[in-house]
């Protein structure tokens, strides 16, 4: 769901909006400190531009996710990933940020890196390159 900032006073039923900016939300205009997530009262206006809303509640994406989301385990450490952590993936496997890393010489990755996944493993290019050499298939080069 997405906030719209408005630049006019507008009335709404409960008393008349002053502010200079109010917000729009699920249909309603709103004063920007009475837009608030439900579990941790942050101001929905400075937080982003999007809310989220279930069982009558309104929240920030955050507590949205905490409550809601769903939480996985990572593929490299075993420990449990919470709902609301940024995330890797490599087909169906989920990964910590600082996990997702070359699973034989802890190489990170950066964005645009090349990474490959063997047997469920994360490999960096020379170390699945390697793999394949002493599997006995050599890599084409381009």
């Amino acid at each position: 769901m997405s906030l719209f900032v408005t630049k006019f006073n507008r009335i709404d039923k409960s008393r008349k909006i002053k502010d200079r900016y109010l917000l729009k939300a699920l249909d309603k205009y709103w004063h920007e400190d009475c837009l608030k997530c439900a579990c941790c009262d942050c101001r929905l206006g400075e937080v982003g531009s999007t809310l989220y809303t279930k069982a009558n509640l309104i929240l920030c994406r955050r507590d949205y996710l905490r409550l809601f989301g769903v939480t996985g385990n990572c593929a490299a450490c075993s420990k449990l990933i919470p709902a609301f952590e940024m995330v890797m993936r490599a087909k169906d496997n989920v990964y910590h940020l600082d996990c997702f890393a070359c699973q034989l010489c802890n190489q990170r990755f950066c964005v645009g890196d090349k990474f490959f996944l063997k047997n469920n493993m994360i490999l960096c290019q020379t170390d699945y390159e390697e793999g394949l050499i002493k599997e006995g298939y050599a890599p084409q080069v381009r």
